[in-house]
């Protein structure tokens, strides 16, 4: 039975009724209320969790990006890892301050999070958008408003691949006189009568070998502007454009192999074998011109079979020089020909950091902080002359050098034969006249990281393309990376370049052949 209804038949006086149901509801509601800060202090400590976990993953990130060398990444990693660190801790930082501002602003509209920025470039376009107010006119007093400043803000717009289509129209004339008919001659083109323009094929060029995209993804761009490009129709376009751009590589290569000091490096590549159907190692080799030369870079790039020394030395034929290679045995034929070796300090220093990695070894500590030394002048003299760098490495780095050679001696005979320690002595002692040759010179490099940094971005790539489709796409496609990557080193626009060559080309004289090269004129130091 209801309480209320006893109540009401009970025997009790209406004003002790009266304070026993008062005395209920109260109970009622107190109750009621319980449950609310139960739940409300539940959701309390969750989203304090939540908050708690959203601020270690940040700090967690941003640890292993900016944290202290002991405790980061090395530099090839952490090149990998930016990219998603950038994106989870931007995920992050809005779900941080959605939960935080959650309580104190209900309202579906976030909050801005707002960060310091660089400008925008000065050189792109600018489209003013003007933003008027809906009235001219005060709303609290009807009069006029006045103009007395702007707030300017800017965004970043793009305009992904538009796709148009140029008419050429040649009037026709004739001679009533003469009975002859006249018209304004067709420019020479590389496809004669073809369909894309100088920069469309400028654009599949660029897409494939400086952005790595396959054929077919490059044909589903274009699907999606309504535009149907065969995958046969695109491949006839870059074989076509690789035959004329030949004669730049050529002259490209003449160029570099007038050089006094060259890096050279090699990256395998899986080929098409399909008289087995399946693949085969091929190499990438690499040679680059230092830039501490004071001339315009050149890197260029020769596709092989093999990782023999035989294709070095056909590349190089007989050249000259110093030449800062590895410590790969396919270069040493070379240096019994004339050629002298430049060793790299940083494959030496490289052993170190994996001794020290794995044990904490203090001997490899101090190979460590010497090498370091070295490096920190050479960034002195990254701005100097050849003349003015020379000096310095005399004065700065020589001395360091003989010291470092007398702790090395005394160290290798310290430490137990055969051990790791000792092989990543050895190294450096064996190789110890070629690792100290750049200080007798203000041109030659103290590393090959240089020519490395050019075939990284390829190692990354052939993630999309898997593999050549045979002896001669690779060779296509080296050459074309060679003058592409060029007009990288050069601060060149690679796209801007090859549309405004492959227009110029079909006419140009082969005496000023150096004018088409996607090289720019350095200044004097």
């Amino acid at each position: 039975m209801d309480l209320t209804a006893e109540l009401a038949n009970s025997n009790l006086s209406p004003a002790v009724r009266a304070a026993i149901l008062a005395q209920l509801e109260w109970n009622q509601a107190h109750a009621d209320l319980a449950v609310k800060t139960a739940a409300q202090a539940a959701l309390i400590k969750a989203k304090s969790l939540l908050i708690e976990k959203l601020e270690f993953e940040l700090a967690y990130l941003r640890r292993m990006q900016f944290g202290a060398k002991t405790e980061a990444m090395s530099a090839e990693q952490r090149s990998l890892f930016d990219e998603e660190f950038n994106v989870s801790a931007a995920a992050i930082e809005a779900q941080l301050a959605a939960a935080a501002h959650a309580e104190e602003n209900p309202s579906p509209r976030q909050s801005r999070i707002r960060a310091g920025r660089q400008p925008l470039p000065a050189h792109l376009p600018r489209t003013d958008v003007v933003h008027e107010p809906e009235s001219c006119t005060c709303g609290e007093c009807g009069n006029d408003l006045i103009k007395v400043s702007e707030d300017i803000s800017e965004q970043l717009h793009v305009q992904p691949a538009a796709f148009s289509v140029i008419r050429h129209i040649r009037p026709q004339y004739a001679c009533r006189c003469c009975q002859t008919m006249s018209a304004a001659p067709v420019a020479a083109s590389i496809i004669d009568g073809g369909l894309p323009t100088n920069a469309t094929l400028a654009w599949v060029m660029v897409s494939k070998y400086v952005d790595h995209l396959p054929l077919y993804r490059i044909r589903q761009i274009a699907e999606r502007s309504g535009v149907n490009l065969a995958e046969s129709t695109l491949g006839n376009w870059v074989g076509t454009t690789g035959w004329w751009l030949q004669i730049l590589v050529v002259r490209l290569i003449e160029r570099l192999l007038q050089a006094q000091t060259l890096h050279a490096d090699e990256t395998p590549l899986r080929q098409l074998d399909p008289g087995k159907g399946k693949t085969k190692t091929a190499y990438l080799w690499a040679y680059r011109s230092t830039p501490l030369s004071g001339t315009a870079p050149i890197i260029v790039f020769d596709y092989q079979t093999g990782r023999a020394g035989q294709h070095a030395r056909d590349f190089l034929q007989d050249w000259q020089g110093q030449l800062m290679v590895d410590d790969y045995g396919g270069y040493k034929a070379l240096f019994k020909a004339g050629v002298t070796e430049l060793a790299c300090w940083a494959h030496a220093r490289r052993k170190f950091v994996d001794l020290h990695k794995a044990n904490q070894s203090p001997v490899a500590f101090e190979a460590m902080r010497r090498i370091g030394e070295l490096y920190a002048i050479e960034a002195q003299g990254k701005d100097l002359n050849p003349e003015q760098r020379l000096r310095l490495r005399q004065q700065a780095a020589k001395p360091k050098l003989i010291e470092f050679k007398i702790w090395l001696d005394e160290m290798a005979n310290q430490v137990a034969p055969n051990s790791a320690i000792a092989k990543a002595l050895l190294y450096s002692l064996r190789r110890w006249v070629s690792l100290t040759r750049y200080v007798e010179s203000g041109i030659a490099p103290i590393d090959n990281n240089t020519v490395e940094n050019c075939i990284r971005p390829i190692a990354i790539g052939k993630k999309n393309w898997l593999f050549t489709g045979s002896e001669r796409a690779g060779q296509r496609a080296a050459a074309i990376q060679t003058l592409l990557g060029t007009a990288k080193l050069n601060g060149l626009d690679p796209q801007a370049w090859l549309s405004d060559t492959l227009e110029k080309l079909p006419t140009w004289p082969n005496s000023l052949i150096d004018e088409l090269l996607p090289l720019r004129v350095l200044t004097e130091k």
